[in-house]
């Protein structure tokens, strides 16, 4: 079916008071593993590619070309998205390459300068009808960021959020990137607050080091999208160690790396069905 627009997704996820999983791009493989996973259980899926995996494939084009193939190929309801995005010209790119949203990451910025910087990026955006995310309070976990302690304040978010027009947003509750373990505890009064405070979607990111039922808990109390990236890896990861270990003498690539392939479609497959009835109610779209 034809590429579907992140705003659809997102606001049907509000509606339906569920969440909408967001998953990461790393290789092809891996966005075939989540298309087949969003086809097998009939429910929709953000693919994302991050600046770091515009990074690791030296452009936007090869990764965002074929991404963009296997969403608008699929039978499913799939959307796809540019992660932390902290180059202002990569967020355009991605918008006019047709990515039906864009992070850009400010966080990193004091106050006045991301305002500035996210609203030159939501300009753009919006004259192309692109949805943008943006953060406030930086997410820690990566490259020595702050520690996860840090919280969003519900006052900024409604003022930047006002001063921006961002269209979702994502804050820092407790949540760290690139954990490989899932014990992050997260502030669910907090997000309930954030939820009152700002009339846009919430997006946790980080949400590779938070277990299911806190991850239920969180929707419930407020989050929309979740973004989960390190977790699937893990299975990816394992499930090629396990076949190599199994059979030392394989030197066909294929055959190994299906094998990570189809734990990335089985992983991805519960945790998009774990999103989506955390809040009480059925997709409206199985």
């Amino acid at each position: 079916m034809p590429l579907v627009p992140t705003a659809d997704l997102l606001h049907a996820a509000v509606g339906r008071r569920t969440g909408l999983a967001a998953f990461n791009v790393i290789l092809l493989e891996t966005a075939e593993a989540l298309v087949d996973a969003a086809e097998q259980t009939g429910l929709p899926v953000i693919l994302q590619i991050s600046q770091n995996c515009v990074a690791y494939h030296g452009s936007l084009d090869p990764i965002a070309s074929a991404t963009l193939a296997l969403a608008r190929e699929s039978t499913a309801h799939v959307a796809v998205h540019l992660d932390h995005a902290e180059d202002e010209q990569l967020a355009r790119r991605a918008v006019e390459s047709g990515f039906g949203s864009v992070m850009y990451d400010g966080a990193a910025l004091d106050y006045e300068h991301n305002v500035a910087a996210t609203v030159r990026v939501v300009e753009h955006a919006h004259a192309n009808d692109v949805l943008v995310e943006a953060e406030l309070g930086e997410i820690g976990g990566k490259d020595g960021a702050h520690a996860p302690g840090v919280r969003t304040d519900p006052d900024e978010a409604r003022r930047f959020v006002e001063e921006t027009g961002v269209d979702a947003l994502a804050v820092a509750v407790g949540s760290s990137h690139a954990m490989t373990e899932r014990t992050a505890s997260l502030d669910l009064d907090l997000i309930a607050r954030l939820r009152h405070a700002v009339p846009v979607p919430l997006v946790l990111h980080g949400s590779s080091g938070v277990a299911d039922e806190t991850i239920e808990a969180a929707i419930r109390a407020g989050i929309t999208k979740v973004n989960v990236s390190t977790h699937l890896n893990r299975f990816f990861t394992d499930a090629i160690r396990a076949y190599l270990a199994a059979h030392p003498d394989v030197v066909d690539p294929r055959k190994y790396v299906r094998e990570g392939r189809s734990a990335v479609t089985r992983e991805a497959a519960r945790l998009m069905t774990l999103f989506d009835v955390a809040g009480g109610t059925e997709s409206a779209q199985r």
